[in-house]
């Protein structure tokens, strides 16, 4: 049985940031796919080599890098499959359980993300930073920590 909810409705103000959130977000995802398409990949695929990058042994259990990319394990396997087979990444199975898998940065996904990174960080200053100011950043920063702690 459903409990019926009596909506809150939003401000006309809150309205207009809330859609201003969803439009930035958009055309900031836009822009930065658009920078790493020249490179042969997505915002999803870069974010997958930073965390390998940035794990032990350049290696994540699947459960753990689906996680930390915030992707469905279903999608990241199609990710993953695709990345493999362009040699950025290998497979590997846990040697602790049997039916784990362990990605695994290979050395030309690493080259490629060393190649990609001063690229996505200046299109990250380009569309985010440089255009916003100091203190609204730092707000953004408070908002985003503020919302993720109210979900956890």
């Amino acid at each position: 049985m459903t409990t019926e909810i009596v909506p809150r409705w939003l401000s006309d103000d809150q309205q207009r940031i809330w859609r201003l959130y969803l439009n930035g977000v958009a055309r900031i995802t836009e822009e930065l796919d658009a920078e790493l398409r020249k490179f042969g990949l997505d915002l999803g695929e870069y974010e997958i080599l930073v965390n390998l990058s940035e794990s032990e042994d350049h290696q994540l259990r699947m459960s753990d890098l689906a996680s930390r990319v915030r992707q469905s394990r279903s999608r990241l396997t199609h990710t993953v499959a695709r990345m493999e087979a362009k040699g950025l990444i290998s497979r590997l199975s846990c040697p602790s359980d049997r039916r784990g898998v362990i990605a695994n940065l290979t050395d030309a996904g690493y080259d490629l993300l060393v190649k990609t990174a001063p690229y996505h960080v200046e299109s990250v200053r380009r569309v985010l930073v440089d255009p916003v100011s100091k203190a609204d950043f730092t707000a953004l920063g408070r908002a985003m920590q503020a919302v993720l702690s109210a979900t956890e």
